[in-house]
């Protein structure tokens, strides 16, 4: 695997702001809308890394011939945990943003996350951008259809109405765009290879921080991005995360995102503490257990 990994900088800019990761496989459209939006639509200016599995499809050359982007090629699909690792060498900024190649990021998406970061005024955060998708019930997600694919999406329409769908802030920050400081990221280690592919690996992301001592982990509201929705990972063989969770935290991804990182409740300035009753133990050793089996 090592040895099939190429890394290369074209970038060299004082002025970056964030360091935008983006892993892609076999996914060159909506790559390029994605990238398109960052460069079209954000307040300052950011390195983006994309992660190329594979890029058979022509990714590798159009990355290739893109001055502004960095990359990492691996000829073989590595998968999320694997690939956002490699790219530690090549970021060069102080903020690491996890994107998928699927969204589209709405004009004064970056300024939000800096603004709220300003405020804060220390390290110890994970906070996301707001999904807009075409459809679901999730509480940290606005629903609003704007295409549910590159053929049916209205991007005009779209830019016209994003104003009125910024939402109250929200807590339980985990799914990506996320943004956290490099020096949190390096302290856990980033991704977990052991939900590689990938499944799973968002909340345990944010399980590692919490060992680390962040309490804040805040949806902003104002940052918005467009999300088509799991075009690479329908596409993959999943991994078993929920399982690897529960035996790895001794607690349900279910149990953490909603009883520590309060998930799609009001943001709070910081999370409080949380123990397990003894009757919670007891249920979750009891998921350990049916793990296990």
């Amino acid at each position: 695997m090592i040895d099939s990994i190429k890394k290369i900088r074209k970038t060299n800019s004082l002025d970056f702001k964030f360091s935008i990761l983006i892993p892609t496989w076999n996914n060159l459209d909506y790559l390029q809308l994605c990238v398109g939006s960052i460069l079209k639509n954000s307040y300052y200016a950011h390195q983006i890394i994309v992660m190329i599995n594979e890029g058979s499809d022509g990714t590798l050359e159009w990355v290739e011939n893109q001055k502004e982007l960095d990359y990492i090629h691996s000829k073989e699909n590595i998968g999320i945990c694997y690939g956002l690792n490699s790219c530690r060498s090549l970021i060069s900024t102080d903020y690491v943003v996890y994107a998928n190649d699927d969204m589209y990021f709405l004009p004064g998406w970056d300024k939000a996350l800096q603004d709220e970061i300003f405020k804060i005024g220390h390290k110890k955060f994970m906070l996301s951008a707001t999904m807009i998708e075409p459809a679901g019930n999730n509480s940290c997600v606005v629903v609003e259809n704007f295409g549910t694919d590159l053929e049916s999406f209205r991007e005009e329409e779209l830019l016209k109405s994003h104003s009125r769908l910024i939402k109250n802030d929200w807590s339980g920050s985990t799914w990506p765009p996320n943004i956290m400081h490099i020096d949190c990221w390096d302290l856990v280690g980033g991704m977990s290879i052991e939900y590689s592919p990938g499944m799973y690996s968002d909340p345990d992301l944010s399980r590692k921080l919490w060992e680390l001592g962040v309490r804040i982990f805040t949806g902003k509201g104002n940052s918005l991005v467009y999300h088509f929705g799991c075009k690479s990972t329908k596409r993959i063989i999943k991994n078993n995360g929920q399982k690897t969770f529960v035996l790895k935290w001794g607690i349900s991804s279910k149990t953490f995102m909603e009883q520590f990182l309060h998930r799609g409740k009001k943001a709070e300035l910081m999370l409080p503490d949380k123990l397990l009753t003894k009757s919670e133990k007891v249920n979750q050793l009891i998921k350990k257990i049916k793990a296990c089996l």
